[in-house]
């Protein structure tokens, strides 16, 4: 795809999971064609665990809704669409759609970056693969395909990589078993770690952000992370899907990224010095301009491992009755709503090797005000 793209992306609320009600009023009212559409990052109200089937309910929505617009079987829609959606809205975060439509435009002469985006799928990830150097590979060759598509020539150019991955059940633990391979866990909730971490190590990978690590790194060297990587595991596919959003000169799209890293789950600084240095916002005076431009903020949320944030001590990650990430959302999330003074934030927890532990990446699209 060239650098000449021209990107369009609208958030929608939704009802439900299923309700594509907003995305139908954009259509009749010609504001968006879905034959443009190449991706989906979607925050539904489920647990966002292994048995959250409101993004797999939300996924099988939008193939049956773009199949008959892209003249294809409601399975062939995966190939054709990245549709990501992250489970657990917790707190005051809203669910939503983000969807990105792209068309090729008119290369912009001004030589200003701006946003572009390109998709990629990996192939199948064998159960004993999961959270092993085959999951990280395979990740990097997935990123690296997307960059092309989305004409991103220098990694330094991608400001965030949402990939969704896959988790293991009992029953795929079971079959690999039977065939005398060893997965890496039993345990179903953390097998999302182990897809996560893996998946963001690939990341990095693919933009330089990391040297070689072998199976030995995974989920044990908290030193070894990527700024700009958002994994999240579900139940609703095989392989895993990436995004990748950046900027490219002669892009003719009407939005800017950029990204950030928070050091833990309260450092609302780091994305005020964002918006501050490179979208020339104040947080503190700019409400209202932030307010018409914000697209959306995209962010990773996890429980500090240590049990401490900023030296005082958390129980996200002693209660037995809600799973840790449920509460990171619910903490970033609002952290991320007061500076930014909207709830409807694409805010997924689980960020194993995803920024510094405890931490995690930021990531904001904004419309570029008219002149």
């Amino acid at each position: 795809m060239s650098a000449a793209q021209k990107v369009d992306v609208f958030r929608v609320p939704c009802s439900g999971p299923a309700d594509l009600s907003g995305v139908q009023a954009l259509v009749d009212a010609e504001r968006l064609d879905p034959k443009q559409i190449v991706a989906v990052m979607g925050k539904t109200e489920g647990n966002g665990c292994v048995n959250d089937h409101t993004r797999d309910f939300a996924v099988t929505a939008w193939c049956h809704f773009l199949a008959p617009y892209l003249g294809c079987t409601v399975p062939q829609v995966h190939g054709r669409v990245a549709l990501v959606m992250s489970g657990g809205t917790e707190g005051v975060l809203s669910p939503h759609f983000t969807v990105f439509a792209r068309v090729a435009g008119t290369a912009d002469a001004s030589g200003e970056k701006r946003l572009v985006v390109g998709t990629a799928h990996t192939r199948d990830i064998a159960p004993e693969e999961i959270g092993r150097m085959a999951q990280v590979e395979a990740t990097a060759e997935a990123v690296k395909a997307a960059m092309s598509d989305a004409g991103i020539e220098d990694a330094a150019d991608v400001h965030f990589v949402q990939v969704k991955c896959p988790l293991l059940t009992s029953a795929k633990v079971n079959a690999a078993q039977q065939r005398g391979a060893m997965t890496v866990t039993r345990d179903t909730y953390e097998s999302m770690g182990w897809s996560r971490g893996a998946s963001a190590l690939g990341v990095g990978l693919a933009l330089g952000e990391l040297a070689a690590f072998d199976d030995a790194a995974i989920l044990r060297d908290g030193a070894l992370y990527s700024a700009r990587a958002s994994a999240s595991a579900g139940i609703e596919l095989e392989g895993n899907v990436v995004i990748v959003l950046g900027e490219a000169a002669g892009s003719a799209s009407s939005y800017r990224i950029a990204h950030t890293v928070m050091q833990d789950a309260v450092d609302g600084n780091s994305v005020r010095r964002m918006l501050r240095e490179r979208f020339g916002l104040d947080p503190e005076g700019d409400a209202d301009a932030i307010a018409a431009r914000l697209v959306n903020l995209m962010a990773k949320a996890e429980a500090s491992p240590n049990g401490l944030v900023r030296e005082a001590r958390h129980t996200m990650l002693n209660d037995s009755d809600i799973n840790s990430t449920r509460h990171a959302r619910a903490a970033v999330g609002g952290v991320l709503a007061s500076v930014v003074g909207r709830t409807a934030l694409y805010v997924s927890g689980g960020a194993e090797h995803q920024g510094p532990p405890g931490g995690g990446p930021v990531a904001a699209i904004f419309a570029i005000p008219p002149v």
